[in-house]
């Protein structure tokens, strides 16, 4: 590794290593980056699944994607406060297929939900989650109830029991993954949930030593390392697939070519890759901030990277993703984008 990756490398440890445990086990699986519902850390595991699995579970697949957009409106909508009455509205609207709720609208994929459930799904059925959470203790959506998805919370958790059930009857596979920038086991949590970790071979690793002791505190009898991911320490082509999470835009410019080429290196089958900031613009916007970056990514260049190290792509607007999947104009980011990369 040359002397300037070094240094940043040397930076970003800095960075994080500033933060307390506690903090950097929770803060990344919060709110709109709840791997449970954030469009995002499903697509991770429907890649992992669809390679294992070819479309068998396309259906449940694409129920879990109208749950995700599902739960994120009902979170929002306790961000409100509006309390009982509000709740009881909603429900009430719903069950009529009206499109306001006493001031509170109703998008279309809510109302086409709530009437298109329960549904069978291959051999699983899904409940009508909506009427689940919304008829349920008063206190799912509370007045001020700012953070109503807790790890107990038995409504965000639907998809996770459906998963497990369902993939309990598949026997393990060799399939070897990898995850760079685990942080603290963030997306590996659900892996295990969900019933998708035991089907495969997972390693994961972070440069901050902090996440990967969270980590390995919470799943000891997984492959969790201190590691760099412009120096992956692995031979070429060593893992059938890669997932990894807003990453690259933390990087310098050079520290991004570097890192791409790693993780391209290492990969033999097929790479999912999030963004946080990308745009359709000829050229990176690039931002340092303190020890790392926080850069806006061209499309076409990032593209252009993936496809100089033997890989195709195909970029997934996540805004628009969610539109068309399954009818729902609101996203929590608009610059979010996925590559599913595939080795030719």
């Amino acid at each position: 590794m040359d002397e300037a990756l070094q240094q940043e490398t040397e930076r970003l440890v800095r960075s994080w290593m500033r933060l307390d445990e506690p903090f950097l086990r929770d803060y990344l699986v919060a709110d709109v980056e709840d791997p449970r519902i954030n469009v995002q850390s499903i697509l991770s595991r429907h890649f992992l699944l669809a390679t294992l699995f070819g479309n068998r579970f396309e259906d449940l697949m694409l129920h879990e994607l109208r749950f995700a957009a599902t739960m994120n409106w009902l979170a929002q909508l306790a961000k409100r406060g509006g309390g009982e009455e509000e709740r009881q509205a909603v429900l009430h609207a719903l069950k009529l297929g009206a499109d306001n709720a006493e001031g509170v609208e109703m998008p279309g994929f809510i109302r086409q939900t709530f009437a298109s459930l329960p549904a069978r799904a291959g051999e699983t059925t899904v409940p009508n989650y909506l009427l689940e959470f919304l008829a349920g203790p008063a206190n799912a959506l509370c007045r001020g109830c700012s953070e109503p998805r807790s790890a107990g919370d038995p409504g965000f958790n639907r998809f996770q029991e459906l998963w497990a059930a369902t993939l309990a009857r598949e026997s393990p596979t060799r399939l070897s993954v990898l995850e760079p920038a685990c942080g603290s086991a963030n997306d590996y949590r659900c892996l295990e949930a969900y019933g998708l970790a035991r089907l495969m071979d997972y390693s994961g690793f972070d440069l901050c030593e902090k996440n990967v002791a969270n980590a390995r505190s919470s799943f000891p009898r997984t492959r969790f390392e201190v590691g760099n991911v412009f120096e992956i320490a692995a031979a070429d082509q060593s893992f059938e697939l890669c997932f990894v999470h807003d990453l690259l835009e933390h990087l310098s410019l050079e520290g991004l070519e570097r890192a791409l080429a790693e993780l391209c290196r290492v990969t033999r089958h097929g790479l999912c890759v999030h963004f946080f900031q990308m745009d359709e613009m000829p050229d990176h916007v690039v931002r340092p901030v303190a020890d790392y970056h926080i850069n806006t990514l061209s499309l076409a260049k990032t593209e252009a990277l993936f496809k100089q190290h033997g890989f195709t792509v195909q970029p997934l607007h996540i805004g628009s993703y969610l539109r068309q999947r399954v009818g729902c104009s609101e996203t929590h980011n608009p610059a979010a984008y996925t590559f599913l990369a595939f080795r030719r």
